[in-house]
């Protein structure tokens, strides 16, 4: 008899317990300013209706709705992170569904621009350049004045061609890359940025995967490549010629833009190509790329002090 009193007295408590948190739970409902307007939208839903849902209802009011509670993407409060409620009337019952939130809409964005800019061997810095923090002085002026001119007609369509900037080590030249790159990037515009010496060596390397030609594709069609450093590499007269020599006879033909960065001006770039590996001197060919590469972009001098020495 004493076992059966002490069960139903804890029956009785818990009984109350749970009315109190469910008293506790209509009031939160019922005093939401949403929940409020959701019903008085929705007349057809009766008391019935609403009493059997309260779960999905309170489900709601206890949720960041629209990142009202959430500062970004990553700090989501909610069941699903990423995701904000919608109550929804569907044939007089209340339902519950989730639509991506604007947190999560502006960070896949962020994620889909940042796929836009591709790199082999590059710096961090240069992903974080910007135009706004270039540097403008007599040296870089002209260079600065023709990024802007490329990044302008490239708002109403990709220019056919892109910039060859020649100048001394340290005054900048890779950072416009990086600038550009960016700038591109909020255009919906691709990049694909390639330090060249390590480039030489990536392909050498592809030979023994059977991949030499699948990367040559994708340098091919990228919509803007850059090519940094060029001049500074030792090639073989296959990689001038099969490899550097491809890429940009497509893209001569297919008429996208081609940036380059080097310590030799396009005339002592041509002596430099004419030397293979070898000691080979094949002017014919030197010339031949080198048409190419005044065909998908034009020389920029670039001056100024080096500003790897602040």
């Amino acid at each position: 008899m004493e076992h059966i009193q002490t069960s139903l007295q804890r029956f009785i408590k818990e009984n109350k317990r749970f009315k109190e948190r469910l008293q506790a739970m209509k009031r939160e409902i019922f005093a939401n300013e949403r929940i409020i307007q959701f019903l008085h939208e929705n007349p057809d839903i009766t008391d019935a209706t609403v009493e059997k849902r309260l779960n999905r209802l309170y489900e709601y009011v206890t949720q960041s709705i629209q990142c009202e509670k959430c500062d970004q993407f990553s700090s989501c409060k909610n069941l699903l992170p990423g995701y904000t409620p919608k109550l929804e009337n569907v044939n007089g019952d209340i339902h519950l569904s989730y639509e991506k939130c604007p947190n999560r809409l502006r960070y896949e964005q962020i994620v889909k621009k940042r796929r836009l800019i591709k790199s082999l061997y590059m710096p961090r810095e240069i992903f974080e350049a910007k135009m706004a923090d270039l540097y403008i002085d007599a040296g870089r002026a002209e260079a600065i004045k023709e990024i802007d001119r490329f990044l302008e007609e490239a708002k109403n369509g990709l220019p056919e061609r892109g910039l060859y900037f020649s100048g001394p080590f340290g005054v900048g030249k890779t950072y416009f890359l990086g600038a550009i790159a960016n700038e591109l990037q909020q255009l919906n515009i691709s990049s694909t940025i390639i330090y060249m010496p390590e480039l030489v060596r990536e392909i050498h390397a592809s030979i023994e995967d059977n991949t030499v030609q699948e990367k040559i594709e994708l340098f091919k069609t990228t919509e803007v490549l850059m090519l940094d450093d060029i001049g500074a590499e030792n090639l073989s007269a296959w990689f001038r010629d099969e490899v550097l020599g491809a890429i940009l006879q497509y893209r001569m033909m297919e008429k996208l833009p081609v940036f380059f960065t080097s310590n030799y001006s396009m005339d002592q770039l041509e002596e430099v190509l004419a030397t293979t590996t070898r000691g080979d001197v094949e002017k014919v060919k030197a010339g031949r790329i080198m048409e190419r590469i005044r065909q998908v972009s034009k020389e920029v001098k670039v001056g100024g002090e080096n500003r790897r020495n602040h």
